[in-house]
């Protein structure tokens, strides 16, 4: 960043209800409004990761993702923990019964100001079918994680897309050359 950029002011553009794009020097980019953020969970049951798939509008296809939510959307001041874990049972069906905190990531940190915080659930136990809220329509996967890159790679060819933070999973695999 040149030392224009760094002294030029942050202008914002374009306010949403949820989204709000910004510029500084001859950057443009976006964040969550109302210093919203997000949670993603990592949530492993006896050897199975729990996967959602869902429609995005931006994508305009369906994308495979771990379960994740925002967080302080709803009530002011909401507890990262307390988000993760109303969104795990909303999303998927299953609660937890431990939430904890892995770290705190960068989404695509050259055009998104968000952040978002990795948590791993576990003392899984499903309470219902899971699938979302209103019409988010999400499809529920337990997927062995020995299967992970497999079965994305059916998903890939269904035409899903792959949420980046799926790395996560294959990562061993990627760096031995599988």
């Amino acid at each position: 960043m040149s030392a224009t950029d760094l002294d030029t002011p942050e202008e914002t553009r374009w306010t949403g209800k949820f989204i709000v794009t910004k510029t500084r020097g001859k950057w443009e980019y976006v964040g969550r409004t109302r210093g919203v953020r997000a949670a993603v969970i990592v949530a492993v049951d006896d050897g199975h990761v729990i996967l959602v798939e869902q429609y995005r509008v931006p994508l305009g296809r369906s994308c495979l993702e771990l379960p994740a939510g925002l967080v302080g959307d709803e009530t002011e001041g909401e507890a990262i923990a307390d988000a993760a874990a109303r969104e795990l049972e909303e999303e998927t069906g299953y609660r937890a019964a431990r939430i904890d905190p892995i770290g705190e990531f960068a989404s695509s940190p050259g055009m998104v100001t968000e952040t978002f915080t990795l948590m791993r659930a576990s003392g899984l136990t499903k309470v219902s079918d899971g699938g979302g809220v209103d019409d988010e329509n999400i499809i529920v996967h337990r997927v062995p994680l020995a299967e992970v890159a497999d079965f994305l790679e059916i998903r890939r060819a269904a035409g899903t897309v792959a949420d980046v933070k799926l790395l996560l999973l294959l990562g061993a695999g990627i760096l031995a050359g599988r």
